[in-house]
């Protein structure tokens, strides 16, 4: 596999990554926090810490997937790098809004109901742009004559 080939397999690798994280985050550890910890209180200190940590994960996802876009050697995925773009500027902005913009509303518990819906559909939103991105790529992916992704 040529240059061209393993930076389509890293961005693919990359959405993946992301998408998956979120995924395994937001539907899968925190609920268990949640059913599993002593109190909400608890559960919800630990699950700030945890999307934080995700939030780093996300940024730097997205700034690896960009950096892979810029290369001219993805010819064969290049008709969906503008769209995957857009996606992963604004996955990546959602991250960070709701990382410094809602998160300290809810660990400061202002209007919790509030802060905690915006902040659920929020990251909803990153969590559907990663994954549009992962099945975009993969697609380009499916869709070259080579087929070597892996």
């Amino acid at each position: 596999m040529g240059a061209p080939g393993k930076l389509r397999t890293l961005s693919l690798w990359l959405a993946a990554a992301w998408a998956m994280s979120l995924t395994t985050l937001g539907f899968f550890v925190v609920p268990m926090l949640f059913a599993n910890l002593p109190t909400p209180a608890i559960a919800g200190g630990m699950a700030a810490k945890l999307f934080a940590a995700q939030t780093g994960i996300s940024v730097v996802c997205a700034l690896l997937l960009m950096m892979t876009f810029r290369s001219e050697k993805l010819a064969p995925a290049a008709r969906v790098i503008p769209s995957c773009t857009m996606l992963v500027l604004a996955g990546a902005l959602l991250a960070l809004l709701v990382e410094f913009g809602v998160s300290p509303h809810i660990v400061a518990r202002d209007n919790l109901a509030l802060w905690h819906g915006l902040g659920t559909a929020m990251y909803f939103a990153q969590w559907v742009c990663a994954l549009v991105v992962f099945g975009k790529l993969a697609n380009a992916a499916s869709a070259s004559p080579t087929h070597s992704m892996v």
